[in-house]
C-alpha cells in the first residue's frame, strides 16, 4: 500500500502540495518501483480518509491510477465521519463510480470510547453492510493504544475530545483482556481482515500475533514506516515484525516522511526527492516480498 490517508491533513500536508502533483509523482514512482521488483504484487493506493471521489478523479487525471491495482478507503462513521453507518454501500458506490479498479476498505472500526456494546454491534452491522461489496475489508484495530502513549500523527489541540477515541479502537484492551467484540471478530474471520499498526520496537508484537491466531485472522494490514527506516536498528526491528507476521496474508503500508527528507521536517511533509521514497519501497519489497 502506497501511503496512508494521503488526503487527510494529518498524513499529507496539502498546503505544501495544493495541486497534489507532488503526491502523484511520489505514488507513480513508488508504483513503478514495486512493479519492477515484484510484477505480480498487488499495489494499493493508500486508504482515503475522507472517502472523496474528487480525490480519486484527481489521481486519475494525474496518472496515479495507471500505477496501482486497487483503490482503498477508510471509514469511521460512529466516531469521526459525519455520515451514518448504514451509508457504507453509498460511500463505496461513490468511489466505484469513478474508477474501474477494485475498491478495498483497508480501515473500518468503532471505538469503545462510549461503550463496549457500541463497538460490538457496530462490528456486526459493518460486516453485514460490506460483505460482498468490497473484495477486502480490514477491521481497525486489534489492540487498544496504550494510554501512556501519544496517538501518533494526531493532534489533541486540533481534534479535541475526538482525539481520545484513538485509544479505544481495539477489540483487546490495553491490559490484555478481550472486549465483547473480540468474540464477534472471531466469528467473522478469516473473511474479515484485521489492521494493526506497530510502533518502532513495539513490545506488543508477540501478544498481537497470539491474538491474531486466537481470532482466526488471515488477512492482516500493518505498516513499515519510512521514518523508522532512518533509525539505528531498523533492520532488526523490521525483520522481527515481518517474521512474526509471516503466517498471515499481509498488506504492508509504506508511509511517513523522515524529517531529514521532507520539504519541512515532519512526517506529513512531501519529500524533497520523491524518488527516495520509491527507493525505500523497492528495498522493502526486495527484503520481504
Amino acid at each position: 500500500m502506497i501511503w496512508n490517508e494521503p488526503n487527510h491533513r494529518s498524513h499529507w500536508d496539502a498546503q505544501l502540495d495544493p495541486g497534489w502533483d507532488r503526491f502523484a509523482t511520489l505514488a507513480k514512482l513508488a508504483g513503478q518501483a514495486i512493479r519492477s521488483e515484484a510484477p505480480r504484487l498487488t499495489r494499493v493506493l493508500g486508504g482515503l480518509s475522507p472517502i472523496d471521489p474528487r480525490f480519486v478523479r484527481t489521481m486519475q487525471r494525474l496518472g496515479v491510477l495507471d500505477h496501482v491495482d486497487v483503490v482503498a478507503v477508510h471509514g469511521f462513521p460512529l466516531d469521526w465521519n459525519h455520515w451514518p453507518l448504514d451509508e457504507w454501500p453509498v460511500r463505496l458506490a461513490e468511489i466505484q463510480a469513478v474508477t474501474t479498479l477494485p475498491v478495498w476498505v483497508s480501515e473500518v472500526g468503532v471505538s469503545t470510547f462510549g461503550a463496549d456494546w457500541i463497538q460490538e454491534q457496530g462490528l456486526v452491522r459493518t460486516a453485514e453492510l460490506l460483505t460482498g461489496l468490497a473484495p477486502r475489508v480490514h477491521w481497525f484495530s486489534l489492540l487498544d493504544l496504550p494510554r501512556t502513549w501519544p496517538a501518533t500523527h494526531h493532534d489533541l489541540v486540533a481534534e479535541g475530545a475526538s482525539y481520545y477515541r484513538h485509544f479505544h479502537m481495539g477489540v483487546i484492551r490495553d491490559d490484555g483482556s478481550a472486549k465483547p467484540a473480540a468474540r464477534r471478530l472471531a466469528e467473522l474471520t478469516p473473511d474479515l481482515g484485521v489492521c494493526q499498526w506497530f510502533h518502532f520496537e513495539d513490545h506488543r508484537l508477540d501478544d498481537a500475533v497470539a491474538w491474531l491466531r486466537r481470532v482466526r485472522a488471515r488477512y492482516v494490514r500493518t505498516g513499515l514506516s519510512w521514518s523508522d527506516f532512518r533509525r539505528p536498528g531498523w533492520e532488526a526491528w523490521f525483520d522481527r515484525q515481518m517474521r512474526a507476521l509471516d503466517e498471515f496474508a499481509v498488506t504492508v503500508t509504506f508511509c511517513f516522511t523522515p524529517d531529514a527528507e521532507g520539504i519541512e521536517p515532519r512526517h506529513s511533509s512531501p519529500p524533497r526527492e520523491p524518488e527516495r521514497f520509491a527507493e525505500f519501497c523497492a528495498a522493502m519489497i526486495r527484503r520481504y516480498a
